[in-house]
C-alpha cells in the first residue's frame, strides 16, 4: 500500500506543480482560455436586456428615443464578444429628459454580462433601429 501511495504522489506532482506555476491564484483549467473561445450568439438578448434595464435604471418608465443595434462581434478588453449598442434618453427626477446616451451591452457565452457606459469606441459605426420595447417599460 505504501508503494501505491508513493506512485500516486509522484504521478500527481507534475499536475500540482503546473497548477501552482500557472499564476492563476490556484485556479486550473483543462479547457484552456475559455475567454478566447468562439462566442455563441445571444439568442434572448432583447428579453435579457429589458429585464436588466428594469433594475439598472432608477426610473425605467418614460424612456424616450430608444434605439438599439443588433449584436455583432467586437473586441472588448482584448477579447471577441458579442456587443449590442443602445442609445436612449432617460427621465430625470425633475421630469426633464437628458440627452440620449450611448451604451454597449456585452454578452459572454450568449448571456448579458455587463454594460459599458462610455461606449463611443465600441459602438462606432453601429446601425441602430427603433427599440420600442424599452420605451414601454414599467416598474
Amino acid at each position: 500500500m505504501k508503494t501505491s501511495a508513493k506512485c500516486a504522489a509522484i504521478l500527481l506532482l507534475p499536475v500540482m506543480l503546473t497548477a501552482c506555476a500557472s499564476g492563476e491564484g490556484g485556479s486550473f483549467s483543462y479547457s484552456g482560455d475559455r475567454d478566447n473561445a468562439v462566442q455563441p450568439f445571444p439568442a434572448n438578448y432583447r428579453v435579457e436586456l429589458l429585464a436588466f434595464l428594469r433594475t439598472y435604471l432608477n426610473n425605467p418608465v418614460g424612456v424616450h428615443d430608444a434605439v438599439m443595434a443588433e449584436p455583432v462581434q467586437r473586441t472588448v478588453g482584448g477579447r471577441q464578444r458579442y456587443v449590442s449598442c443602445l442609445r436612449f434618453s432617460a427621465q430625470d427626477t425633475d421630469g426633464s429628459y437628458r440627452e440620449p446616451r450611448e451604451r454597449a451591452v456585452v454578452y459572454v457565452d450568449g448571456r448579458l454580462d455587463h454594460i459599458v457606459d462610455k461606449a463611443a469606441d465600441v459602438c462606432a459605426g453601429a446601425v441602430y433601429a427603433p427599440f420600442p420595447e424599452l420605451e414601454k417599460l414599467t416598474r
